[in-house]
Formats: structure tokens, C-alpha cells, sequence
């Protein structure tokens, strides 16, 4: 046997001491194992999924610990909105990076143009594996995308059809553990990355329609009224014509599920009883009759009922489980992928997102659904985890947007942000840096006028809150939220604030200059 000298062993330790730094890095970063290093993306969406619906905001309806840990185990935006409160819109504002008046989708009923440039179209021209799964909602096409698998329109909630690649295709199921099993699926072909996936879930939309094994989460809970539930909406004349309110606009059939063709104390919309049908209908016989189990309970609750307040209070209890219950559901299937990132060693390179296409009243003002820029809808969660870059318990407040969503996920991947994309990227924000020149203020632009909508724009400080409604009702609402965080004291025409609507409506043409947003003032 020849020893190796002294010097020899000295030279090898030596070695060792260099090498093992760099071999226990490769085994702790899987991006230094891949080519580009690029970080895996798992943008998790849920539509209408309001901020006081996830505990990491606020723990007084739900606890949501899967979705809580990502900001835990990341940063949690406190401030998030977006630029126009309703689906199809929200949607292009995150792929495009660019206002409503921009990517030309402003409403729910307007195709989004699939040639224009997106997120996923630049990631994938930069290596990325690229998919989109669950609610679509834009109406044309998917591009930019490797594999998609998509429900269409709005979509079902027990034993749905999707158009998978084109294709029509039918799966037996609930939606929201079908759209990650699906995702899960596709992740476990492309784990080798870089990839990024859009999983977007149906859920919590109207009509609420919970799981089996949920129907009867939340019965032994009494969900109090928010306090601004009875807002009379003085001096708020846009308020006053909307028609997505609790106590006069949730259908007793299709909302609350009731079999009730005729009742004394709340009124039944026509369409109500064959859209209620298309949608139980949809459950096998052994289903239906858990179902039929469950509701039977409510139904001898109902029955009971003789006055209009007590209706309305009964109608929140079950827009209120049947709600959370669908979130409850949403959070179980986030847990599900952080699970499988942690099994399959991809957590530490991949960011992973979860937000809503929107906020959503759960009774605030009186009102569900969303639209309005009040508080409820205008804001909306994010939770952002990329333990690559992204420390640990941040909660942040600086004033973020759905606009931002592209350019933030371009900057972490590295890749150039288009000149044209309006959003600014988080990436200094989340990384720890200063941010100089971060936004102070907020604009926003919604167009629809469904439901008695008017079309309205404002403005979101610090302090302040200026909105012009304009179509069809023209009025100007002003909120000091220092005073007033629940918005329900319109100041404009106040002469104490005249200077300060003078100084705000200048600062709104400015933010409508700045965008590119020509308004009718």
C-alpha cells in the first residue's frame, strides 16, 4: 500500500474544505441544478375570494392555514388592489400588465384579444414549460401556453366539463380538487423546469355550491352582521340603484337552495329555478341524496321564518356557510401543492402566489359580489413565498396591483420587463430594498353597468378616497378615511374638504395622463 504523504493529505482536506460548500448548495438550491436557474411559478388564483375570508388578514370567519402559510412562510400585501373590480378584466390586468383601456378587455362580455403580448407568451419564449388550468374566463382562446385545460365560461362545480386543449372533456368531481389534481399532474411531467403555472380555481363564485363532505361545516356558528350591513347609501345615489344586495338581490332558490317556488317574504327571480336545476342536477344519485340530507336541515330552518328581517338574517347565515365552505375547500387544495413542492424538493425555487381575481362584499354595505371601488372589492389578498429571495414573515402596506402581477414574475425570472407593461415590479419591495418612488396613490377604472352598475373612476391616498361615477348616474363621492375607514359618510360638497377635492382631482388627471386613460370628466 503507498500512504499518500503529508502534504498530500493536507492538499486533499484542503480540497474538501473548498468543494463541500459548493456540493451542499447544489443539494439545497434545485435551481443551481437546472440551466437557467430560473424560478419555477405557481400563480394560484380563486375568483371572488374576499381578504376578510382568509385568516392571515382577519380570523373572525375562517382559519385558512394552508393559504396564511404562504405569507407566513413569505410576505403578506396588505394594501393589494386591483384596477377594475370584475372577472374577465381583473384577469387580462394580471397577464397583460396593463390597464383595462389598454389590453382592450373592460367588462365581462368583451373577448380578450389573445394576440397581444402576455406573462406566460414571454416566459415561454424564454424556456419556460407553460400551463393554465381551471377558470379561464377571457372568452377566446388560450395562448402562450404548453398545456391548457379550462372550464368553460363560468364553469360548474360538481362533475364539470372542461375544453382541454381544444377538446371538450368531462371529469367526475368537485371543481376545486379537480383543478389540482390536474395541476399536480401536469407538474409532476414538467418538475425539471422551469415552468410556470396559472391554477385558477372557480370557487368561491356565485352560487356557492360547497363540497359533499362541507355541507354541514359552519352550522354550529352564528356569523354577526358587519356593521355597515345597514347602510342607508344617503348621499351615495349610485348606491342607491345597484341591485347586489343581501336583503333584496340573493335568490332564496338559486343562492340560498330552498325549493321555493312562491314565498311571502322574499321575492323569486325567473330564471332562478332552471339555473338552480342546472346546477344540482349535475350531482349522481348517491350525491344528490347527501345533499337533499343536508339542506333538509336548513329547509325546517326556513320554514320557520315569518318576517322580512328575519329572512334576511337567515339569508346571510347561508350565504355566509355556503361562501366559506367553498373557501374552506380552496385553502385544503392549496395545501395540497405546498405539500407536493415540499415532497418534491421544488420549494426553495419556486415562487408560489395565491390571490383573488378581486375582493367581494360578504355583507358589508349590504352587498355581496364586487365592482365598486369601496374597500371590500377594491382591495384584494396576496400572498407571495419564494424562499430563494422572498424572507419570511414580511407584512408589507405599501400600496401594490393585480397591474404588477407580470412585471414582478419577469424580474425574478430575470427577464427583461416590457416598456409597455404599466405595473411596477415588486421585486424591491419583497427583496428588502427601498423601493424609491414606490407609489402613493391609486387609480382606478371600472366600466360595467350590470346589476345597476355605474361606471366610475377615483383615486386611492394615504388619506383619501375620491370617486366620479358618470355612467348612468354623475356624482362625486369623497371619504376621509382617517375619519371614516368604513366609508360610509360621503364628504364631497363639504366645505371643510373643498381644498382637498381641488388638490385630489388634479392628482386623478395626473394618474389618467399617466396610464393613458382618456375620461370623460
Amino acid at each position: 500500500m503507498v500512504c499518500p504523504s503529508l502534504s498530500s493529505r493536507y492538499f486533499l482536506l484542503l480540497m474538501l474544505l473548498i468543494i463541500s460548500p459548493y456540493l451542499y448548495s447544489q443539494q439545497r438550491d434545485p435551481a443551481k441544478n437546472t440551466p437557467s436557474g430560473k424560478p419555477n411559478i405557481i400563480f394560484i388564483m380563486s375568483d371572488d375570494h374576499a381578504y376578510q375570508a382568509v385568516s392571515a388578514y382577519s380570523s373572525k370567519l375562517i382559519r385558512t392555514p394552508n393559504i396564511d402559510r404562504i405569507g407566513r412562510e413569505g410576505a403578506l400585501m396588505l394594501e393589494a388592489a386591483v384596477t377594475n373590480s370584475v372577472c374577465s378584466p381583473s384577469r387580462a390586468v394580471m397577464l397583460t400588465g396593463k390597464y383595462s383601456h389598454m389590453n382592450g378587455l373592460r367588462d365581462n362580455g368583451t373577448f380578450f384579444d389573445s394576440s397581444q403580448q402576455t406573462l406566460p407568451k414571454i416566459l415561454q419564449q424564454q424556456g419556460y414549460k407553460t400551463a393554465v388550468i381551471g377558470k379561464w374566463h377571457l372568452w377566446s382562446t388560450p395562448t402562450g401556453f404548453d398545456y391548457w385545460n379550462v372550464l368553460p365560461a363560468q364553469g360548474h362545480y360538481y362533475n364539470p366539463e372542461f375544453i382541454k386543449m381544444g377538446k371538450d372533456t368531462s371529469y367526475t368531481g368537485y371543481v376545486t380538487d379537480l383543478i389540482t389534481d390536474l395541476s399536480l399532474s401536469w407538474m409532476e411531467k414538467n418538475k425539471d423546469g422551469p415552468f410556470c403555472l396559472l391554477l385558477q380555481h372557480k370557487a368561491p363564485h356565485r352560487n356557492w355550491m360547497p363540497p359533499l363532505k362541507y355541507l354541514h361545516l359552519f352550522n354550529d356558528k352564528t356569523f354577526p352582521l358587519p356593521r355597515t350591513f345597514y347602510d342607508t347609501y344617503e348621499n351615495k345615489p349610485a348606491l342607491q340603484r345597484q341591485q347586489i344586495m343581501v336583503k333584496e338581490d340573493l335568490d332564496i332558490r338559486y343562492d340560498s337552495k330552498m325549493p321555493c317556488d312562491s314565498c311571502p317574504v322574499q321575492k323569486i327571480n325567473d330564471w332562478a329555478p332552471a339555473e338552480f336545476a342546472r346546477e344540482i342536477e349535475r350531482l349522481t344519485p348517491p350525491e344528490r341524496r347527501v345533499w337533499d340530507s343536508a339542506y333538509a336541515e336548513e329547509f325546517r330552518d326556513f320554514k320557520k321564518l315569518r318576517t322580512k328581517d328575519e329572512m334576511v338574517r337567515w339569508q346571510f347565515q347561508r350565504y355566509m356557510e355556503d361562501y366559506l365552505r367553498c373557501v374552506q375547500s380552496v385553502d385544503d387544495n392549496v395545501g395540497r401543492v405546498l405539500r407536493y413542492l415540499d415532497e418534491k424538493g421544488l420549494a426553495h425555487n419556486t415562487i408560489v402566489i395565491y390571490t383573488s381575481d378581486q375582493g367581494f362584499y360578504l355583507g358589508e354595505h349590504g352587498l355581496y359580489d364586487k365592482r365598486f371601488m369601496y374597500r371590500e372589492s377594491f382591495r384584494t389578498p396576496f400572498l407571495i413565498r419564494y424562499p430563494r429571495a422572498i424572507a419570511a414573515n414580511q407584512r408589507l402596506s405599501q400600496y401594490t396591483l393585480n397591474l404588477d402581477i407580470a412585471p414582478t414574475l419577469l424580474d425574478f425570472a430575470g427577464i427583461s420587463i416590457p416598456a409597455d407593461m404599466q405595473g411596477e415590479s415588486m421585486k424591491p419591495l419583497l427583496t428588502g430594498n427601498k423601493a424609491k418612488g414606490w407609489r402613493k396613490e391609486v387609480y382606478y377604472h371600472y366600466y360595467e353597468r350590470s346589476f345597476g352598475l355605474t361606471a366610475h373612476y377615483g383615486i386611492r391616498t394615504a388619506r383619501y378616497k375620491l370617486m366620479h361615477f358618470y355612467d348612468p348616474v354623475d356624482a362625486w363621492e369623497l371619504y376621509d378615511l382617517q375619519k371614516d375607514p368604513d366609508e360610509m359618510h360621503n364628504v364631497y360638497g363639504v366645505q371643510a374638504y373643498a381644498k382637498t377635492v381641488e388638490e385630489l382631482k388634479k392628482r386623478l388627471i395626473d394618474l389618467q395622463k399617466k396610464y393613458g386613460d382618456d375620461v370623460k370628466r
